[in-house]
């Protein structure tokens, strides 16, 4: 497959304080084949000085592709992918969290199975390989792994970690899917979706994970839980559309 320029998604909500970090990250970063970068963000209303920060990165740095949209009502994590996967021009797009958790340096072991012809999509596993890897919280983790279970058991993959942020996409095939949850039931809805894809081929590699706490800014909560567990029956069970 050969791939030209890589779309990197971002959602953000109040991350005037970091954005800047992880737009260096991205920016740093040197693809194989020299595949050039596309960064969408998109925010989703934040209340802080995001959206500033954005613009000043802007004005800083002429030379990257950034295109910046935002919601002007909050609509949740699940829109903003929706708006920035419309707007990507890639091949292929990866989703990247505005916070620091994830390392883009990576991409290139994502991209790799589809550079040489291998996968479609490709999941980033915190579970898998020896990257380094945050000690956090243990029923983060019990409950990370029982979604992915019950994923797999409607999707017939065998995912280690379906919540992933690093979800490496198909540009043309994911903007082909309809996409309808706004917060984070995203994650469990795509994963259900892209497994129905005739002769899709997904693929899974190890990353790093450098996870927050809830006074570092993690957002995720026991409500965001329950729903996942709601789409995982209503896309995988009921096969909703």
């Amino acid at each position: 497959m050969i791939i030209t320029k890589l779309s990197v998604v971002i959602p953000a909500y109040n991350e005037g304080r970091t954005i800047h970090l992880i737009l260096d990250k991205v920016k740093a970063v040197n693809l194989i084949n020299d595949i050039q970068k596309e960064i969408i963000i998109v925010n989703d209303c934040s209340k802080d000085d995001t959206e500033e920060a954005v613009t000043r990165y802007q004005l800083a740095n002429p030379d990257i592709n950034l295109q910046y949209y935002k919601h002007e009502v909050n609509k949740g994590k699940g829109a903003a992918l929706h708006t920035g996967i419309s707007k990507a021009t890639g091949e292929y797009l990866i989703i990247q969290d505005a916070d620091l958790e994830y390392d883009p340096q990576e991409y290139n072991d994502l991209l790799k199975p589809v550079v040489d012809g291998f996968a479609d999509v490709v999941y980033g596993s915190r579970f898998m390989g020896s990257n380094p890897h945050r000690i956090l919280f243990f029923w983060h983790t019990i409950g990370n792994r029982w979604l992915t279970f019950a994923s797999n058991m409607f999707s017939n993959l065998n995912l280690t970690d379906m919540e992933t942020c690093y979800k490496l996409f198909n540009t043309r095939m994911i903007q082909g899917i309809h996409l309808t949850e706004k917060r984070f039931g995203f994650e469990p809805e795509v994963t259900q979706k892209v497994a129905r894809i005739p002769r899709i081929r997904i693929y899974e590699v190890g990353i790093s994970y450098y996870g927050r706490t809830y006074e570092e800014g993690k957002k995720i909560g026991w409500k965001d839980g329950f729903r996942a567990i709601f789409c995982i029956l209503k896309y995988g069970l009921f096969k909703a559309k």
